[in-house]
């Protein structure tokens, strides 16, 4: 597994391309099971979860086209084939296996399914999940290991209602609604952008269905879904990283294909930290002019609120920035595994619970330190940049499963950073 090895002391200036959304291309490679046409998407990232997401749906007898320099995918789905699959090893690997079960359940009747892994950030029970499905009449079995799922007739629509906002929950009862005979009625659905993007691909296919983006989503199930070309939004957590990564250095970034729409917040944070923004159709600009950043306090939440999805980003930022912080995790249980290893390159943090307080003006040095999650690894990543001396970023499967060509994109930018094959394993 490789490694990478940053040289800290650059400031990022340039220009990057953003990729596609990792988060919307997941679950719209599961909605291709939906049709037996085929399903064409464009902006499509290059990622490990792409590429396990996409041997996942092989294994189940799709056929997998790439073109546009592996750009657009072409899903064809007619000849899947669902009786008895079991995917474990792909599944324990990547939560987002679990998106097949709603399409799975529409489409065939039955879905037997491990249950998934992921990243180690909580526990992230699929409860939710087989709850919201059960209301539209599925049966399931749950064992130590895999969930077996059984629709006696047909499924039909309902009253969904969502103890809380699930992002995987709210797209797998979306995806089964849109088959599903009569009206589903989702209460406190997610309203994160990447749902957005799922709904307007399940529209393009022809679902029926309205409110994406609110917290009530309404479907009316339609007999069949056909052949659609759709393109990917953009990432707006890579968005975040780089625009943090620039305002940590003291730098100024330019990052193409981007939408500022989908990251009002992050942007109001990082211009309480003193960056000055501006954006355009399609463009998203930072300067810090030079400036260390003050310090900022996070609060995350469901969308619109603060992600999740860059806390430790920012806490990365906060270590070195002017003045004391405070972070309060409420999505996710076990949140700050980053903190230790900042800690080690000289932050101060104290955690407790679901709280950090960081004491800014941290002079942070280059350490050996191990990517454990995927955001977890991308604060490292920040931290490298601004440390003094080498870091070397070990084990760094997770940064992979969510971001393109990282080290290609920072070198453009001017950092100093390579990836090395780890020498342990030779």
């Amino acid at each position: 597994m490789d490694s990478l090895i940053i040289q800290g002391g650059s400031c990022l200036k340039g220009t990057i391309k953003i990729s596609g959304a990792k988060n919307s291309a997941l679950p719209i490679m599961a909605a291709s099971l939906l049709s037996e046409e085929p399903i064409s998407l464009g902006n499509l990232p290059h990622l490990a979860d792409i590429t396990m997401m996409n041997q996942l749906l092989m294994n189940m007898g799709a056929r997998v086209e790439f073109a546009d320099d592996h750009r657009r995918l072409q899903l064809h789905t007619a000849e899947v084939y669902n009786e008895g699959i079991m995917l474990a090893p792909l599944a324990h690997t990547m939560r987002a296996s679990f998106l097949v079960l709603g399409p799975l359940l529409a489409r065939f009747g039955y879905a037997r399914l491990p249950l998934p892994g992921g990243c180690a950030i909580g526990q992230r029970p699929v409860d939710m999940h087989l709850r919201a499905l059960s209301a539209l009449g599925v049966s399931f079995e749950l064992g130590d290991a895999e969930v077996v799922g059984r629709v006696d007739d047909s499924l039909r629509g309902a009253q969904v209602s969502f103890e809380e906002p699930t992002v995987g929950g709210t797209e797998n009862i979306l995806m089964a609604a849109v088959l599903a005979y009569g009206e589903t009625c989702i209460d406190n659905a997610a309203r994160e952008p990447e749902v957005v993007d799922l709904a307007q691909c399940l529209q393009a296919m022809g679902a029926r269905i309205e409110g994406a983006g609110t917290s009530t989503i309404t479907v009316e199930g339609v007999e069949r879904l056909g052949a659609c070309d759709y393109d990917l939004m953009p990432d707006r957590i890579e968005t975040g990283t780089y625009l943090v990564a620039a305002a940590t250095t003291g730098g100024s970034v330019r990052l193409e294909n981007a939408r500022a729409d989908t990251i009002q917040v992050v942007m109001r944070h990082l211009e309480q930290a003193g960056a000055e923004l501006s954006t355009g159709e399609g463009w998203v600009a930072l300067d810090m002019g030079g400036r260390t950043p003050r310090a900022v306090d996070i609060e995350t939440a469901p969308y619109p609120g603060f992600p999740t999805d860059m806390q430790a980003q920012f806490t990365a930022m906060n270590a070195i920035a002017d003045g004391s912080s405070r972070i309060v995790e409420r999505v996710f249980e076990n949140r700050f595994i980053h903190t230790k290893d900042l800690c080690r390159m000289g932050a101060d943090i104290t955690v407790s619970g679901n709280e950090a307080r960081l004491r800014g003006g941290a002079t942070l040095r280059g350490a050996t330190v191990e990517a454990n999650d995927l955001r977890a690894s991308a604060s490292l990543v920040i931290a490298g940049l601004v440390a003094e001396g080498e870091t070397t970023i070990e084990h760094i499967y997770h940064i992979d499963r969510g971001y393109e060509w990282i080290e290609e994109k920072l070198r453009r930018l001017g950092a100093e950073i390579k990836r090395c094959p780890n020498q342990s394993q030779g």
